[in-house]
């Protein structure tokens, strides 16, 4: 594997990475070159080990994996690549030259999407391709996209919590509030989701499950099922400090109004308000006042509606 086959892994635009795991050289030959005439990027790996670490390292779209290897064969390195976080959307196709049923069955059962037998047929392994990376490629596509967009995503299998992939934004949102990383979920989060389970099976939507860190709270929400025991979460932080400065943008106040503004529509009164930001129950008075002529509106409880109304448009999971 040379230095340039593998600093483009890095780069998904310019193409597709495929991982081949074999101890045959000569299968791994007659793979690679097809593979790579077809415009994918290949990696190797003549064992379980180095699969393992490749895989962790390069993240690749796919991966073709003998079943029958000395040392750790594929069913085990199947079962290690789904139970590591990292690496454990990607789909994996086993090659096999036992057809057994037993042997078919153990291979799928091990976190292989599909199976081709040996002596390998370039053309079949491509169009088994194909079909598994246009779902792999979209699925991650929208992790990606979720995360650039402040969403962070998650799969939790309910039965025993585990962590079965985090994109980055998500592993540094469960560490940062509940001092967890994988492999398994935070207890917390695994609770809320068995404890609702029935309700999202019936595809009513659980309520949604909150942590907080100082001034910035974690929204998590039950998305989807995405297998027979695994759900998608989705989370989302929203910081009092990015809210309270969009109350000030929207309604033209200075930072004090819409810090008074903002704990109004957390349902404190000027007292409890007054305790929150150092000022006397008076001065918050005052600052109320200025907030209602500005907003148009003469009572609390429409002052609070209003800018409800419009942090909910900014900040849809902010929960007031």
């Amino acid at each position: 594997m040379n230095t340039s086959s593998l600093d483009r892994t890095l780069d998904r635009a310019n193409s597709d990475v495929v991982l081949i795991v074999d101890d045959v050289p000569d299968n791994l030959a007659v793979l690679h070159d097809a593979l790579d005439e077809s415009g994918y990027t290949v990696l190797v790996a003549t064992d379980g080990a180095s699969a393992l670490k490749r895989a962790l390292q390069a993240l690749p779209d796919i991966v073709l994996l003998d079943a029958m290897m000395p040392g750790m064969d594929g069913f085990e390195v199947a079962k290690r690549l789904k139970s590591t976080p990292q690496t454990a959307h990607i789909p994996i196709i086993f090659m096999t030259g036992l057809t057994e049923t037993e042997h078919l069955v153990a291979a799928l059962d091990a976190g292989g999407v599909d199976y081709v037998t040996k002596p390998i047929k370039p053309k079949e392994v491509l169009a088994r391709m194909h079909v598994h990376m246009q779902g792999a490629r979209q699925a991650r596509q929208a992790r990606n996209a979720l995360d650039a967009f402040g969403y962070a995503s998650i799969t939790v299998r309910a039965s025993d919590g585990r962590l079965m992939w985090q994109t980055p934004l998500a592993r540094d949102l469960l560490l940062a509030y509940y001092g967890t990383s994988a492999p398994q979920a935070p207890q917390p989060v695994v609770d809320w989701l068995r404890r609702h389970l029935k309700d999202a099976e019936a595809q009513i939507e659980p309520p949604r499950l909150s942590a907080e860190l100082g001034p910035r709270r974690l929204t998590l929400r039950l998305n989807r099922q995405t297998g027979d025991d695994d759900w998608l979460i989705v989370m989302q932080e929203v910081s009092e400090a990015a809210v309270v400065e969009s109350i000030s943008l929207a309604f033209k106040l200075t930072a004090k109004e819409a810090e008074v503004l903002y704990w109004v529509i957390k349902g404190k009164i000027n007292r409890d308000i007054g305790d929150i930001l150092g000022s006397s129950p008076a001065t918050v008075k005052k600052h109320l006042e200025r907030v209602y002529a500005k907003l148009g509106v003469e009572t609390r409880t429409a002052a609070a509606g209003m800018a409800m109304s419009r942090i909910r448009q900014l900040h849809p999971n902010f929960e007031g």
